[in-house]
């Protein structure tokens, strides 16, 4: 029995043994298997989903998963845990988690919530609109927005080019939008074209340069010479070289240009002609005064004609300066001032006075003259406080372009002659014998203005012709005494 018993204790110690035996190598092998759970994403780790649209997770699976005896059974529940907000940019977290025994696993997906979409830029169209080369391109119009951001049009970047407008915007995300618009210009340049030609010669002058102008025409042939733009000036009192451009700039930068070359050069006087009948030209200097219209009703009476070298020291008779002018007499400077001290003291005392003369003669008649005489003559000797002012004056007046008269019939009603018969006698004495005569008288005498009537009649009855003066008439020069 004892030995039964025995037999049967070392039977259960040894089934003992195995099952622990078993039990050792079971753990040994699940320890060598490494047992435990494979969370899988579908869809990645990360993803990217447009602002506004609808998120649906992709989900996750779990299973049991080793290195000895791999997958072993079926699904494992996950349990997710965290939201996306997919109206709000930003990154998002949804957590994973599924258990094995005592062990709880997890993984991550990372959403990302972005503005992916680019603003949109719409260009305004005008209807029947085409740009010219002279305007440019005027806008249109245009607007821009975006489906997050909202209106952008004020963040909108326009660069203009030769024939297009390129707008450009940009999100807050970074998207950005390119628009190209191009510009159907109306093809061809305006021509600027130059009357007188490029290059012109004119004599030295002490009035302004008046230009022979300019036209210009864009490609269909409207008029644009409003638009030209003058730059350059001439200094007529000034021989040399002077260049003008001419130029219209077009609402996009550019430029068309042409220029004209002046130059200013001592003028040429023409010869004088000696008339082939005989002539009295009349002359009257110091006026307008009281008793030139008077002098010019009976000059129009007899149809004769005559000259008025004139000043301005009698502004309420101006207007006799332009009705002289109308009919037919020859309008001159004489002095504006008559100081002698004055406008010889230098030579460009006596210019100013000069042209302050031929301003006055501009606004009465719309132009100026050539045609002058000094006062006292060019053998006055008053002047010689200035020594050699009539010689330089002579010389440089001629080289301006202006003839200048003297007499040789001295009426003397500016001397010791204080009778209309005296006038009268000094004149017919003094042209008798003569086939040119040029005869000097005062209109602000009135003495002398009553002795032109018979002086008139006198002439006509004794073959005399009665003229004007013009650039080509004896001059009647006197020799320079300073």
């Amino acid at each position: 029995m004892a030995r039964q018993r025995r037999k049967k204790e070392r039977g259960v110690v040894g089934r003992v043994l195995l099952l622990y035996a078993l039990m050792l190598a079971a753990a040994l092998l699940i320890e060598l298997d490494g047992r435990h759970v494979r969370l899988t994403l579908s869809g990645g780790a990360e993803t990217v989903i447009a602002v506004g649209s609808a998120y649906t997770d992709p989900g996750c699976s779990a299973v049991s998963d080793g290195r000895l005896f791999g997958v072993r059974g079926g699904p494992i529940p996950v349990k997710a845990t965290g939201a996306v907000d997919a109206g709000t940019p930003g990154e998002y977290v949804i957590d994973y988690e599924a258990s094995l025994g005592t062990h709880v696993y997890h993984t991550q997906r990372t959403v990302r919530v972005a503005d992916l979409t680019a603003p949109v830029i719409r260009l305004e169209r005008r209807e029947g609109y085409t740009p010219s080369w002279f305007d440019g391109y005027e806008e249109e119009g245009y607007s821009a927005s975006d489906n997050y951001d909202g209106d952008l049009t004020d963040r909108v970047r326009r660069s203009e080019y030769d024939d297009c407008v390129v707008y450009e915007v940009s999100d807050a995300a970074g998207n950005e939008t390119v628009v190209m618009r191009q510009i159907p210009y109306v093809p061809g340049r305006p021509v600027i074209t130059l009357a007188g030609g490029e290059a012109t010669e004119i004599p030295l002058s002490l009035m302004p340069y008046a230009d022979p102008g300019w036209r210009a025409a864009d490609a269909a042939g409207n008029d644009m010479s409003a638009y030209v733009r003058v730059e350059g000036e001439v200094d007529t009192g000034r021989c040399g070289v002077y260049e003008r451009s001419y130029r219209i700039d077009s609402g996009r930068g550019e430029a068309v240009c042409v220029t004209r070359q002046v130059s200013v050069v001592p003028a040429t006087l023409p010869e004088t002609v000696i008339p082939g009948e005989k002539t009295i030209y009349l002359t009257f200097d110091d006026g307008p005064g009281p008793y030139t219209d008077e002098l010019l009703d009976v000059l129009a009476e007899y149809g004769v004609k005559a000259s008025f070298f004139v000043t301005c020291r009698y502004p309420a008779y101006f207007d006799a300066v332009g009705r002289a002018y109308r009919e037919g007499h020859s309008v001159c400077v004489h002095t504006a001032s008559h100081n002698y001290y004055q406008i010889y003291s230098g030579e460009e005392a006596y210019l100013e006075d000069f042209k302050a003369c031929e301003e006055m003669i501009r606004e009465q008649t719309g132009g100026y003259t050539t045609l002058f005489r000094f006062p006292g003559g060019s053998s006055n000797t008053v002047s010689s406080f200035n020594k050699g002012i009539m010689t330089r004056l002579t010389a440089d007046m001629n080289a301006r372009g202006y003839q200048y008269f003297d007499w040789n019939v001295d009426s003397d009603d500016a001397g010791r002659t204080r009778s209309t018969a005296g006038v009268y006698r000094n004149i017919i004495n003094g042209c008798s014998g003569r086939t040119a005569c040029v005869v000097l008288q005062h209109d602000v005498k009135d003495y002398s203005v009553a002795a032109v009537r018979s002086v008139i009649e006198w002439g006509l009855e004794n073959g005399y012709v009665f003229r004007a003066l013009d650039m080509t008439s004896p001059t009647a020069h006197h020799p320079v005494a300073n």
